[in-house]
C-alpha cells in the first residue's frame, strides 16, 4: 500500500505488543536459550522493533499490553472472545519476558485493567492530536482493529501481513482502497457482518460483501435506520444478486 508524505515534524511510535508478539510467536521457529526457555517471539519482536526504529526514526516510543483481567466489553457482552481457546504456556512467558525488553531500551509501557491495548492506543492517538499536533503517529501492530484510528497520512497504521518481516503501511487512501470506505466506517462495518475473532455476532445473512455493500451505500448504522425503508429494499435487492 501506497504511504503518503506526512507535514507533521515530529514521529510518535505507538506498538501493539501483545499483538506483535502473538504474531511473532507464530512466525518464528521455537527457538531457546541455553536453559531451555523459549525465546523465538523475543527474537521476532526484537528484529521488527529495531526495523520499525530505522524506518521510521521516531523522536518518542510505547509500547501497549493487554492484561488477563476481564475488560468493559466482557461486563456488555459476557462471551465476548469466548471462542477463544487459551494459548501456549511459552507463549504467555514471553509475553511477561517481553517487558524487560522495553524496559531496558527505556520504552515506557500503558497499560491499564478493564481496558486493552487498542483502547490505549486509540486514547493516545486521540489526545496526541490535540495536545501534541507537531507529531505524525506510526501505529505498530498485527491487529486489522486499528485501522479505525487511521487519519490521512498523520495517523497511519503499519501492520504484519504475513509473519514479521512481509507488512503493509495503511494511510486513508490505502484503507478506502481495501474496504471501499474510510477508516472511521470500519466500526459500522464490523457490526454489520460481526467478527469471529472476538465472537462478536453480526446482523444475521448480512455477510462481508452486503456490509460493504451497506455501508457504501448508507455511510454508517444510524444513516440505515433513517432510511429503513430504503434498506429492506437494498436487502431484498441484495439476495437476489
Amino acid at each position: 500500500m501506497a504511504q503518503g508524505i506526512s507535514l507533521k515534524p515530529k514521529t510518535l511510535l505507538l506498538l501493539d505488543a501483545h499483538a506483535i508478539i502473538h504474531r511473532a510467536y507464530h512466525a518464528v521457529p521455537n527457538l531457546t536459550n541455553s536453559k531451555g526457555v523459549p525465546t523465538g517471539a523475543l527474537f521476532g519482536i526484537i528484529n521488527m522493533l529495531f526495523g520499525i526504529l530505522e524506518r521510521f526514526k521516531p523522536e518518542a516510543v510505547i509500547a501497549c499490553y493487554d492484561l488477563p483481567q476481564p475488560t468493559f466489553r466482557h461486563e456488555v457482552y459476557e462471551k465476548y472472545k469466548a471462542n477463544r481457546q487459551k494459548g501456549d504456556d511459552a507463549l504467555y512467558t514471553q509475553i511477561e519476558s517481553s517487558r524487560k525488553i522495553f524496559e531496558a531500551l527505556c520504552i515506557p509501557i500503558f497499560e491499564k485493567i478493564g481496558f486493552e491495548a487498542d483502547d490505549i492506543l486509540g486514547t493516545i492517538v486521540e489526545r496526541s492530536k490535540t495536545e501534541h499536533p507537531d507529531y505524525r503517529i506510526i501505529i505498530a501492530s498485527g491487529d486489522q482493529d486499528t485501522l479505525q484510528l487511521v487519519t490521512g497520512d498523520d495517523v497511519i497504521v503499519y501492520t504484519l501481513k504475513k509473519g514479521i518481516t512481509d507488512t503493509v503501511t495503511y494511510n486513508e487512501e490505502a484503507v478506502h482502497a481495501r474496504y471501499g470506505f474510510g477508516p472511521k466506517q470500519l466500526i459500522d462495518y464490523k457490526g454489520l457482518r460481526g467478527d469471529t475473532s472476538d465472537n462478536i455476532i453480526g446482523v444475521p445473512g448480512v455477510g462481508e460483501k452486503t456490509a460493504t455493500l451497506m455501508i457504501q451505500e448508507f455511510g454508517n448504522i444510524e444513516n440505515m435506520y433513517t432510511y429503513i425503508d430504503e434498506v429492506k429494499e437494498f436487502s431484498k435487492k441484495d439476495e437476489r444478486l
